[in-house]
């Protein structure tokens, strides 16, 4: 649950962040889809991200040679 939490607050913080970084007011229909491009062109490379992080650690040698 706490894990849940986190990624929704990590999303919302996200998204607030671009509205005030952009200073885009949500009052008309063009500013709420600029806003949505906006927001998925950050949540793609918040998952490409991920992506590269999580093949890094796999290449890892994590068993020490003896």
């Amino acid at each position: 649950m706490k894990i849940l939490v986190f990624i929704v607050f990590f999303l919302l913080m996200g998204g607030f962040y671009i509205i005030s970084e952009k200073s885009i007011p949500l009052n008309n229909e063009n500013n709420v889809r600029e806003f949505f491009e906006l927001y998925g062109e950050w949540f793609s490379t918040i998952l490409g991200n991920t992506e590269n992080i999580s093949g890094n650690a796999v290449k890892m040698q994590w068993i020490p040679e003896r």
